[in-house]
This record gives C-alpha cells, structure tokens and sequence, in this order.
C-alpha cells in the first residue's frame, strides 16, 4: 500500500493519552516537544500500575510467585523489544537507563578494549552530546582521534567527504540515524558498508528514528543499536541497546555488581554472558515493563499511516512557517523525520517558547545538545516543533499563530 494512501486515525490516538486533556494557558496543550519526549499512552499507564499493585518483586533467582512472574514479564518485555528492533536474538537486546548510558557503555566497554592510540573515531556534524562526549572521551583516555563528516547545504551528510575521511585507521562510526535539530535521515546501510569495508564498527544512536521509522537492524548491518523508552511513548530511566553477539560476548562488563557474574570469590570473578552481563544492579524492572508495552502499542500502528501523518504534519508545518517573514527553517534535507527547527530574526528561541506557552503551546527551545551543530549553523540556539501520532494540523495552527504573536510581542 502506498504511503499516500493510508490514513490514521488520529482522534482514537489522542483518547489513549490522558495527559492531552491537560490545559495549559485555558486551552488543550498542544504539545510539540515529541523530540525531547513522547507522551504515554494508558496502556503503558496500566501495565507499570499492575506491576506495583499486583505483582511488585525482584527479577531473576527468586523462587516464590511474585518473583518468577516478575521474571516473566521482564524477560517477555526484552523478546518485545528485539522483535522491534528485529534482533537475531533477544540475547542480542540490552536494557540500559536510555540512549546515553548505551552510548557510554559501547563507549567503555568496546571502546576501552578495542581503540588505541592513533585509531580514528569518525562522527558527524549532526550529533546529540550524548554521541559526541563518550566518543570524545574514549580518544582522550586512549590518545585516539575524532574525525567528523560535514553537511551540505540543506542540512544532508556529505557522504564524499566521509568516505575520504575513512582510511586504515578508522575503528568506529558513530552517527544518529535521525539528527533531533534538523531530522536528517543518515543513508544508514550506505555508511555501514562504508565502514565495515575499512574493518571499522558501526554505532547507530536512534533515538530519534526508532518512534518514526521501522527499525531492522540486520537490515541496516549495524554493530551496535541505541534508543530510549521516554521518546517510544514509553517511561523514563529504560533504553534499548542492541549489540551484534560476537562483540557483546567479547566485551568486558561495563559496571559490576549483582546480576552480572557467574562466580564471585576475592581472588577472581567470572561473567555472566550477555544480555546479564551489562546488566548490573536490580534492573528498571516496572520501566522494562512499561517500555515492551509501549513498543507493542506502536507496533500495532499502521507504522505506514503513521509515518504518513507525521510527514503531513511536518509539511504543513513547513509550509506554514514559511509564510512567517523573518524565520528561517533549518534543515531541509529530503526524507527527513517529523522535527522542525527554525529561529525568528531578532527573537531569542527561548522567548518564543515563552510566548507559545502562554498559548497553549509545547515546543523547546535552545541547543538541544547539540552545540558543533548550533556553529555550523551559526546561531546560539534553535526553537523546535517535533510532531507524533498524537498530534494535528489545528495544533500546527496554534504554532503558526502564536510565533506570529511573537513576532508582534518584541516588535
């Protein structure tokens, strides 16, 4: 079925979401702020409920009842969560705290073992921190060098100028699959043949991917996968990291503690294997839950439809802001996903998030993290409308009109 054709329906959505009956300003919150975090449907609500009311215990070695069906469903929810991800193996699937302890732990735990001195670690222009600073670090601790592949004019990866940057050298390729300042798709399977034919590894932060794209990660021959429940319609404190096996079962532990070893004495310790060796400590139990429930609810949506009305919404948008005299949209690379960054000349973003608050309006403003990318633009700071299943062209409506209010305000 063309993606055209399809259509979602977007009011049934909106009932599953208490929160979007929440006023702010007298009037329904718009919320535009997606990028940052989704909202959470009921049914995340009342399987996370459930667990605390009916079922609270530890996972994993318990022998009474609450404890094997804890165990149970945290295990169903890591089966869920590769399934979305469409891993070889649910023992592929890590839970960390979300995208940045993912990154920290390839960072470490591969990173540490493998980089050394004048190896190459290549990232791009479009980088959150949270892909940036443990790369970064990794090249401080081992003496490593941090190359970048820059961008072409509408916001697109200059894949030319990457490929001259990959050489002998180059052991990692580290870049988000959607940038969450301009949505630029990065052509994923192109840059890893790129990499794996100069024997490099390849880490893919899809953060801001995973809620608007089908994600298969032996299709797109990736090393190491990343993303974070709070932006999947899911809770806060969970995130996925997929890792092709033969890398997982060669990396040390990441963090040590209970959970993550086979034998412990005073003299030497043994490791669980993979996903229980990443996994110290009692696990987010209620968040794994909650987070498999999330990614069920998305994977029963009509995933064509959806991201149908995300690119209607994020064209509309476009067009709409447009219209506006004196704002610039950045980023206008084809295929991107459903983030519209844009400055108002004269304006700080910070302000406009202000005053689109005061209408009811949810948007973020500032350097989303993002700072190498605020100097290639050359601007302190972008405001930011992110759109989801959720949300409508009437939404879209009260940005429009209340940057014009904006504009009016420091006029």
């Amino acid at each position: 079925m063309s993606i055209a054709t399809v259509t979602l329906d977007v009011e049934a959505i909106r009932a599953q979401f208490p929160i979007l009956a929440r006023q702010v300003a007298g009037v329904p919150v718009a919320y535009l702020d997606n990028a940052a975090t989704a909202q959470v449907p009921q049914t995340v609500l009342d399987v996370m409920t459930r667990h605390y009311v009916e079922g609270h215990a530890n996972v994993h070695r318990g022998v009474h009842t609450l404890s094997h069906e804890a165990t149970v469903a945290y295990d169903a929810a890591r089966a869920t969560a590769a399934r979305f991800l469409n891993a070889p193996s649910a023992d592929d699937l890590v839970f960390a705290h979300g995208t940045t302890s993912a990154l920290n732990l390839v960072a470490r735990a591969w990173g540490d073992a493998n980089i050394r001195a004048g190896d190459e670690i290549l990232l791009t222009t479009l980088e959150h921190h949270s892909n940036i600073v443990p790369w970064v670090r990794l090249a401080e601790r081992a003496g490593a060098v941090i190359k970048v592949v820059p961008l072409t004019v509408d916001g697109s990866l200059d894949l030319d100028a990457g490929a001259e940057l990959v050489g002998p050298r180059t052991k990692v390729l580290a870049f988000a699959h959607a940038s969450n300042v301009l949505g630029t798709v990065a052509p994923v399977r192109r840059m890893a043949d790129l990499a794996h034919a100069a024997g490099a590894i390849v880490v893919i932060d899809g953060a801001q991917a995973a809620p608007h794209l089908v994600v298969d990660v032996q299709a797109l021959d990736c090393d190491f996968y990343v993303a974070s429940g709070h932006k999947l319609y899911g809770p806060n404190g969970i995130g996925l990291l997929y890792g092709r096996a033969a890398l997982l079962a060669a990396m040390p532990p990441y963090e040590g503690g209970g959970g993550m070893i086979e034998q412990v004495g005073f003299d030497r310790i043994t490791y669980a294997p993979p996903p229980g060796r990443f996994e110290a400590g009692t696990p987010p139990i209620a968040e794994a839950l909650g987070l498999g429930a999330a990614l069920e609810w998305l994977m029963a949506l009509d995933r064509a439809a959806l991201e149908a009305h995300e690119q209607d919404l994020l064209a509309y948008a476009t067009e709409r802001l447009k219209q506006i005299s004196d704002l610039t949209v950045h980023g206008n690379a084809p295929g991107k996903v459903s983030v519209l960054s844009f400055t108002l000349a004269g304006i700080h973003p910070h302000d406009i998030g202000t005053v689109l608050d005061r209408h009811g309006v949810a948007i973020r403003a500032g350097h989303h993290c993002a700072q190498p990318l605020m100097r290639h633009l050359r601007v302190p700071a972008t405001a930011r409308a992110s759109f989801a299943a959720y949300n409508t062209r009437a939404e879209v409506d009260l940005l429009a009109d209340g940057i014009v209010a904006a504009k009016r305000m420091f006029a």
